[in-house]
């Protein structure tokens, strides 16, 4: 399953299924609506059976904002489309497009069309239905041809895109409710059309009874940080799963993302990320760029989880670090947050580093255990400080080996705060950084919600990271060094576990 999609699952099924479909496009200024119903054209429609009306003064707007659309395809499609329209803004004529047609291609469309008709019994119309627009008090003549194409391709399933409806309605000075009605009965339940309808209002309570759908598009800030995000409000006859996507703009092309899912089909052994000399790779080369890099030896680096974020989400981030270390025989020395299981872990990253690996540079204090017989754990059940101590150097010596290299010292915090109490915590915690600091090693912190030591642990960071999942997506963003948001996404050209960061933009 891919988790980056440029269309909604929900919004492609309820297009494409039989008959037509209209949808309310609504939101601020901003918020992507455009951009969305133009990949809808490109996506979902044929662009040869599609029309775009927009309320632009030139395409070449649509160009500078949207690169993409000058695809020869698209390109033609949308200068022909809002062309028409535009010609009947600012009157100049056009002629009609079926006199440029050759007799013999005229010939070949009327023998289709009756094919179609002798086949079916009750189908799509042969033509499209005009009884509101003839009863509108106002003539539309760019409405009026857009009727005579749309006509032209019946049977066959057109969409329209009207960008905005605020715009047509104000230009001809017509009731916004009589516009909408007109085209919905005329296009959509009658002529077989699919209707997307853009509006520039954060919403239109007055106006959605009239369609079939209604799509929200929303844009807020997270610690000064931009969020976009698509709400399906209404989509008749369809499921909504997900009733809300976190979504990018990012190119000026439309991304929505799945929720996070680790998916492993054959296992292969993780490939080692290299990072320049005195640093150290994430395993995630995105990240690593955000720290110009990677981890630098003995810094000190704090990864503070939201509460709405779930373990898969979060480790999503942590387990190709310990991956990269263990592919490079270095040494990892943890303390794990509440919820992890030694045995699940170690499950986990031995379908990706060799077990004898594994067992040679991994180690889990263990608080609850007194005795074992795993290599990779510390059993400190029952011992004082002073032998904790000892046999936390003693291990930490055993991973450096004999060549003395840095490792990796992961504490999740909140079980130190539980073990040791919040006073003993933060003086033990100011010890551990103090060390880390002066020695080639990595340090690690795992931030919960309600620490005591949130505070000290803020300032001792030398790197701060917050993950947070946004409508069931994991997202990172940097305090320090302060950073964008970032959309935490499977590696689709590597594979899980590898992970990338989409910008969210």
């Amino acid at each position: 399953m891919k988790m980056i999609k440029s269309i909604p699952t929900e919004i492609r099924e309820f297009l494409e299924k039989e008959g037509g479909s209209s949808i309310f496009l609504e939101g601020a200024s901003g918020t992507g609506k455009t951009t969305l119903a133009l990949q809808l054209i490109e996506e979902i429609a044929e662009p040869e059976k599609s029309f775009y009306l927009s309320t632009r003064v030139s395409d070449e707007a649509l160009y500078q904002q949207f690169p993409w659309l000058e695809e020869k395809e698209m390109r033609s499609q949308i200068t022909d489309a809002s062309k028409v329209f535009l010609e009947t803004l600012y009157g100049e004529e056009e002629e009609e497009e079926e006199a440029s047609l050759p007799e013999e291609e005229k010939e070949k469309i009327e023998g289709a069309q009756e094919f179609l008709s002798t086949i079916r019994e009750e189908g799509p119309p042969e033509n499209v239905d005009r009884t509101r627009l003839n009863q509108l008090d106002k003539e539309i003549p760019g409405l009026e041809r857009i009727y005579d194409r749309i006509d032209k391709i019946l049977p066959e399933r057109s969409l329209l895109v009207i960008d905005s409806i605020e715009g047509i309605t104000h230009k001809y000075g017509i009731d916004m409710e009589s516009f909408v009605m007109t085209i919905q009965k005329d296009l959509v339940e009658n002529s077989n059309t699919n209707l997307i309808m853009v509006l520039e209002k954060e919403a239109a309570p007055d106006l959605e009874y009239l369609s079939d759908g209604v799509v929200q598009m929303n844009r807020y800030q997270l610690e000064g940080r931009n969020v976009r995000s698509i709400k399906l409000k209404k989509l008749r006859a369809v499921k909504i799963s997900q009733p809300s996507y976190l979504m990018s703009l990012d190119g000026g092309r439309f991304k929505c993302f799945e929720p996070y899912e680790l998916k492993i089909s054959g296992c292969r052994e993780w490939e080692a990320v290299e990072a320049p000399e005195e640093k150290y790779s994430t395993g995630t080369e995105d990240i690593d760029e955000l720290m110009d890099g990677g981890f630098d030896a003995g810094s000190y680096n704090v990864f503070e989880v939201e509460e709405n974020v779930s373990n898969e989400e979060f480790f999503s981030v942590i387990r190709p670090i310990f991956l990269n270390f263990l592919a490079q025989k270095k040494g990892v020395l943890t303390s794990l947050s509440g919820g992890t299981h030694p045995e699940n872990l170690k499950d986990d990253l031995t379908r990706f580093v060799p077990e004898n690996n594994f067992n040679e540079k991994f180690r889990i204090v263990d608080y609850f255990t007194s005795k074992t017989d795993k290599p990779y754990k510390l059993a400190l059940a029952g011992k004082n400080q002073s032998q904790y101590r000892e046999i936390y150097n003693k291990s930490m010596e055993e991973l450096k080996g004999q060549k003395d290299q840095g490792i990796l010292d992961y504490t999740g915090l909140d079980t130190l705060e539980y073990m040791q109490g919040g006073e003993i915590a933060v003086k033990q915690l100011l010890n551990g950084v103090a060390t880390t600091k002066n020695s080639d090693n990595v340090g690690i912190g795992i931030l919960k919600p309600g620490l005591n030591i949130s505070r000290e642990i803020k300032n001792m960071a030398d790197n701060y990271f917050v993950i947070v999942s946004i409508n069931k997506t994991p997202c990172i963003y940097g305090i320090k060094p302060k950073t964008g948001l970032y959309a935490i996404v499977t590696d689709e050209e590597k594979g899980s576990p590898y992970i990338r960061l989409d910008p969210i933009v």
